[in-house]
């Protein structure tokens, strides 16, 4: 495997990543999923990011991250700022490692998350409508208080713990061809690209969002890190900006990714369903988007070795019900 570097990261900080998280982080599943693969006619894996405790990858770089910090550093404490999964990854490391931790969400996170989050003990703090306004709030604590903060995603430990889900894709399917993984603020596909890339150039990568709020994609259009409105989408997951200094994922995510795409709601939902009739698992709509835009584009796998990042399972119940009253 070669040392690709970009961003000053390259994958000797994955395999740190691998080393030091094993400790609190097991390796996921990846499953075949004949029903998909019979309606893409490639074959069709499924990478089960949705079967760690806290329901979601987001614990790979949160743990890598926290397990870095010095001694003074955890006694201080920590705090982030997330749609969610990352903000429970952080709480549940935090009540494990014994560190105290704040968790600053927006109100458009689902009740679902918010209650996940105050079981795990964390102190939470719900400030203004949108990723960004939690992100300036937990900064100011950081300034009064000395807590350090957790990234979401634009951290090297951040995206180097992530990108341990692309060296266990390379030993559980070396002949992969293609990877379809979520796309927001771009860690996940930052470490994830990293790691296959450096193994094999030709892997395709490719990143999936939603149609409304995908601040990552147009950034991608337009060469610079943009801002967007946010709106209410079932990948609610996949909101949230790249930050008003975004160092590492947006340069990342530009070298790494070979298309981005959109998925509408519909097809986010029948991705949803999709892994409740023929797997049996809930899973969330950032985690739909990419088997929705299977389903949705169905003829360009044939004979080709695809895997799909199912990201997490954090979704409310009063969704799956609604869902299934329509599908």
């Amino acid at each position: 495997m070669e040392f690709v570097k970009i961003a000053g990261m390259n994958t000797q900080d994955i395999w740190r990543a691998k080393a030091r998280i094993q400790q609190v982080v097991e390796r996921t599943p990846l499953i075949y999923s004949e029903m998909l693969s019979s309606h893409t006619g490639g074959k069709v894996y499924l990478k089960l990011e949705n079967l760690h405790p806290t329901g979601a990858f987001k614990i790979r770089g949160a743990a890598n991250k926290i397990l870095s910090l010095s001694e003074d550093q955890k006694k201080k404490g920590i705090a982030t700022f997330s749609t969610g999964n990352h903000g429970i990854a952080v709480a549940y490391l935090a009540g494990r490692l014994g560190v105290p931790a704040t968790v600053c969400i927006s109100r458009r996170v689902p009740k679902e998350k918010v209650n996940k989050l105050k079981k795990l003990g964390a102190e939470v703090e719900i400030i203004g409508e949108n990723q960004d306004d939690a992100e300036k709030f937990c900064y100011e604590l950081e300034r009064e208080t000395g807590v350090t903060i957790i990234k979401p995603f634009d951290d090297r430990e951040v995206i180097a713990g992530q990108g341990t889900i692309g060296l266990e894709i390379l030993e559980q399917l070396p002949e992969i061809d293609q990877a379809v993984i979520p796309l927001s603020g771009g860690g996940l596909l930052s470490g994830i690209g990293l790691a296959l890339k450096s193994a094999y150039p030709s892997i395709a990568v490719t990143g999936v969002s939603m149609e409304k709020g995908a601040v990552m994609h147009e950034s991608l259009k337009q060469g610079r890190p943009v801002v967007l409105k946010e709106s209410d989408t079932l990948a609610d997951s996949l909101l949230g900006g790249l930050g008003p200094e975004n160092r590492y994922t947006f340069q990342m995510v530009r070298e790494l990714i070979d298309d981005s795409e959109l998925v509408s709601e519909t097809f986010i939902a029948k991705g949803i369903m999709f892994m409740l009739e023929y797997h049996k698992m809930a899973i969330e709509g950032a985690a739909g988007a990419g088997i929705g835009w299977l389903l949705h584009e169905k003829t360009q796998w044939k004979g080709k070795n695809v895997v799909v990042i199912v990201s997490g399972n954090n979704i409310d119940h009063s969704t799956i019900r609604s869902l299934m009253e329509r599908y």
